[in-house]
């Protein structure tokens, strides 16, 4: 984005759109001031003279001026409007700038490191203790690259609508317990725990794929941010009168309250510490397949350095049921245009 040069301020767009207003808002200010007193100068004419006031005032007047504040007020909302709209367009156009620019950063530094371990193996003989260290390095960087590269492709499916997997009806408690033992080499180094005190099922209808999908953004954030000599992550489902909730307590590098609104936003990066990291999509992806799903994602924090609380908030089935036919819908028709 090209900055505007600091002698041509009065170029810059919020400059003409806060003139604009102005403009306006004294515009209409002045004509109903005027109005209202032309008005009351007849009123004092016709009571001196006795005329008729029909004659002064036609009875079309007062409403070709209230048509014409209601018009001005119209004009002045449809340029907010279009200042808000641009304003966050371009937001937009920055993130995804920086998106390009680290998500470029993200592809480089893996593929960067397999050509130097691929150069090594062709130029000089090596022990099988190196060769095997080598190697694992390399599938680290495949991995890195695999997630990032699964990352871009889940985005276009969700907001394609196109997400590839049947939908269940089942135990949400056995959903995370079956995800967390069937990819426990992926957390490894990791003590996850899953407390269940209601010992209640918790069956919902899920997309199987969202879900997983929302469930590994959720635990690697925790892996991943995490700076604690023995990562952590608790899973604590709780049961309420008029909802469900899912609770991911990690004890991670944790999250600045001005940050806890903006980190589910496309794109977002934290800029914490001076470092940026990631694809920032990630939160994006579990905020959208919540969102799919009628639930809603937050998070709270005590601060950098004390951990994070991811929450996934269900309404209760018996509450929701008509909302619940709709998820049905709704997933099975992209299912079946998948």
């Amino acid at each position: 984005m090209q900055i505007l040069n600091p002698s041509r301020w009065y170029l810059h767009p919020v400059f003409i759109f806060a003139c604009s207003i102005f403009a306006l808002a004294t515009f209409l200010v002045l004509t109903v001031s005027l109005y209202m007193e032309i008005t009351s100068a007849l009123e004092v004419i016709i009571l001196k003279f006795n005329i008729d006031p029909k004659m002064i005032f036609p009875s079309k007047t007062g409403m070709t001026i209230m048509v014409l504040s209601l018009l001005i007020t119209v004009v002045l909302a449809g340029i907010l409007l279009a200042f808000i709209y641009y304003q966050k367009t371009m937001n937009l156009f920055r993130l995804q700038h920086n998106f390009i620019y680290n998500f470029t950063h993200e592809l480089k530094t893996p593929v960067t490191s397999l050509r130097i371990y691929l150069e090594t193996f062709i130029r000089h003989p090596l022990e099988p203790e190196d060769i095997k260290k080598y190697s694992e390095n390399m599938l680290e960087d495949i991995n890195r690259l695999t997630e990032n590269i699964n990352r871009i492709l889940n985005l276009a499916r969700i907001e394609s609508q196109n997400f590839g997997s049947d939908v269940t009806r089942d135990s949400l408690v056995s959903l995370v317990e079956n995800f967390c033992a069937g990819n426990a080499s992926l957390f490894r180094g990791c003590r996850i725990r899953i407390l269940n005190p209601s010992k209640a099922l918790f069956e919902y209808p899920v997309n199987l794929f969202l879900f997983e999908m929302l469930l590994m953004n959720i635990i690697s954030n925790a892996i991943k941010y995490n700076e604690s000599e023995e990562p952590e992550l608790k899973i604590v489902f709780k049961s309420y009168l008029q909802k469900v909730t899912i609770d991911f307590i990690d004890n991670g590098i944790g999250v600045d309250r001005q940050e806890a609104r903006k980190i589910f936003r496309k794109f977002y990066q934290s800029g914490a510490e001076g470092r940026k990291t990631g694809s920032g999509l990630g939160l994006y992806l579990v905020s959208s397949i919540a969102m799919i799903h009628g639930w809603r994602v937050s998070v709270s924090s005590d601060g950098r350095g004390k951990g994070s609380r991811f929450t996934v908030t269900i309404p209760r089935a018996s509450i929701a049921n008509v909302r619940e036919k709709k998820l049905w819908k709704r997933l099975k028709k992209s299912v079946f245009w998948s």
